[in-house]
Order: C-alpha cells, then sequence, then structure tokens
C-alpha cells in the first residue's frame, strides 16, 4: 500500500505537504483514493455546482478486480473530466488525461502567421519577449508562454526600446501559462503604486466549502522602468492560468485596455497527489477572486470584445491587433 502525498507545486508562496489515508494498489483502492483526494482537496465543487457523489456513483461501478491500466485510466480519466477544468490531469506513464474543452470549443482567434507578419524579419527578442515597432510608431510585444523567462535586465531593455512608441500592443494570446513570477514581473511595469488585483484562498479542512478567509494579492510597482502611456493587452480563450492571472491584473491598472476574447480562465492554484499505483494528479486547490471577489475560474471578459475576421485574414490583417491599434492611435 502506498501512502498519498499532497505537495504544493507552488513553492514561491509556501510548501508542504498533506498526507491521506491508505489506499491498496487495486482498482478499487485507486480509484477511491483518487475520488477521497478531490473530495478533499478540490476546490471549485460548489462555485462550479459539482455534486462529486453522484459523480462517484456513476463511475464507481466501471471499475472491476483486475480490469487493466488501460482500462482504469479510462475511468478516472473521464471521471476527473466530469471537473471541467484545464489544470486538473492525471498522468501515467503511458499517456495524460487532460480537459481541453475550455479553449476547443471557442473561436481561436489567433493566427500564428499573422503574428509573425506584424513582428518581420527583424524583430527583437529579449527572453521570452518578441518585440517591434510598427509603422504607426505602436510598439508590439507577443508573449507565448509565461514558461519563458523574463528578467528585470530584459523588460529594461525592452522598454528602453519601445520607448520612442505612442502606445503599446502585449499580446498574449495562445499563451497558456506557466510561472506567476514572471506574471507579476511583466503586470509590474504597468504601474505606479500598489494595487489590489485580487484575493487568494487556501483550503482550511476537508468540506468542500472549507476555506481559509481570503488574502489579499498586491501588485507591486517596478522599481524601474515603467510604461507610462497607453497599453492594450491582447487576450484569447488560449490565454490561461498565469496568462488569466495576467490579465487580471493588468485590468484593474489604468491605462489597460483588454482586447479580445473572453480568457480561458484557470485560476485555482494547483497541487499534486499521487496515487497507490504511482500515477500523478494535478488539480486546482487554492481559488483565486478577482479585486471584487469574484471567481476567475471562468476567465476576464476583454474591455472590448473582437473576434477575427476571415476577410480581414484573407487581407494578411489580424483583426485583434488592428482593433488595437485603433484604440491607441485614437488615445493620443
Amino acid at each position: 500500500m502506498k501512502k498519498i502525498l499532497l505537495p504544493l507545486l507552488l513553492s514561491v508562496l509556501f510548501c508542504g505537504c498533506i498526507r491521506e489515508d491508505d489506499y491498496d494498489n487495486s482498482p478499487q483502492g485507486n480509484f477511491d483514493a483518487l475520488w477521497t483526494l478531490m473530495d478533499e482537496h478540490y476546490c471549485y465543487f460548489t462555485y462550479k455546482g459539482i455534486d462529486w457523489d453522484a459523480v462517484r456513483d456513476k463511475y464507481r461501478p466501471r471499475i472491476v478486480s483486475g480490469m487493466g491500466n488501460d482500462a482504469l485510466f479510462e475511468v478516472l480519466g473521464d471521471m476527473l473530466a466530469e471537473l471541467k477544468d484545464g489544470h486538473v490531469n492525471l498522468y501515467s506513464a503511458s499517456n495524460t488525461a487532460r480537459y481541453w474543452d475550455w479553449y476547443l470549443d471557442y473561436p481561436r482567434n489567433y493566427d500564428e502567421a499573422l503574428v509573425e507578419r506584424y513582428l518581420g524579419r527583424e524583430y527583437r527578442i529579449s527572453g521570452g519577449l518578441r518585440y517591434t515597432i510598427l509603422e504607426d510608431n505602436v510598439g508590439y510585444v507577443s508573449y507565448e508562454s509565461f514558461s519563458d523567462g523574463i528578467g528585470e535586465g530584459n523588460l529594461d531593455e525592452m522598454l528602453d526600446y519601445l520607448s520612442v512608441c505612442n502606445g503599446l500592443i502585449v499580446d498574449v494570446r495562445n499563451n497558456g501559462g506557466g510561472n506567476l513570477t514572471y506574471s507579476s514581473r511583466l503586470a509590474a511595469r504597468f504601474t505606479n503604486e500598489r494595487v489590489l488585483t485580487g484575493y487568494i484562498l487556501h483550503k482550511a479542512g476537508p468540506g468542500h466549502d472549507d476555506f481559509s478567509q481570503p488574502e489579499p494579492i498586491y501588485l507591486e510597482p517596478s522599481a524601474s522602468i515603467r510604461w507610462q502611456k497607453p497599453v492594450a493587452v491582447l487576450v484569447n480563450r488560449h490565454s490561461y492560468s498565469a496568462t488569466n492571472d495576467f490579465a487580471n491584473a493588468m485590468s484593474c491598472l489604468p491605462g489597460v485596455t483588454l482586447v479580445g476574447d473572453r480568457t480561458g480562465g484557470g485560476g485555482g492554484l494547483p497541487f499534486s497527489s499521487e496515487l497507490p499505483n504511482g500515477w500523478a494528479v494535478r488539480f486546482s486547490a487554492s481559488p483565486h477572486l478577482d479585486a471584487q471577489g469574484a471567481h476567475i475560474e471562468g476567465g476576464i471578459d476583454p474591455d472590448v470584445e473582437v473576434d477575427m475576421d476571415e476577410g480581414d485574414r484573407q487581407r494578411g490583417l489580424d483583426t485583434i491587433i488592428e482593433e488595437a491599434r485603433r484604440l491607441l492611435n485614437a488615445a493620443r
């Protein structure tokens, strides 16, 4: 038998583990271990209106003694998909159970070939940032993943180079997230004062609504170069997790306009654990709220909603970038 451990992945905040009960390494034992783990530690049952007992009753009959790993993995993955959460995964040596409908069922609103066209051939690269100056003197920055590091020096170089621009586009469409440190580091370049951007809660007991008191989250202004002109942040449904956090923080700042589609969400900080058979599990355990106390798990609405237009695409234009340029030029 193996004891479940629940280590917190986000060591930037704190670290530790939670011990659970013992379960047999059998199909039934692994099912019960996973169901109980989620029952006691997943954070969105009430918010999403999920009857987890009914989910157990639906999938438990599919578990039979001696079933193979592939069959067991399918049942457990199907059960986790009931949570409709992109931060929920089950990992075996041969597969990963995932829920991607949070963006697959929506317009893409992104074309990599068009982004390359706007960047041109002479764009600059600083860490994970690609940037250039468009012909109307608007700066354009593409950041494809918050897993790609950015240092303070990268940001200084970029903002110094773009300082001649009248406005700035920060394109985080299709950025599926990554490191929250980079999200905050970038957002800190767009505020001159400390700003409340939201709250975080932590599970304080096994009940679905056993949470700590909300802890405020503040964005601190950078001690280095800060942008002082209008900003347009481009988002789509594939802007997820740390990018959702970035969009939320930027929405709290004056002079910033979110343009595009609603973000994909991913407001729960992920924890990880392990089943008796060694399969790893990831799930949302600490919900993140916005500055008004509302969940951001469902995504952040843009200030200006724009979808890609096929006619524009055929002319080599990105509708969302063009709308951002129009807004920034009108704000001069």
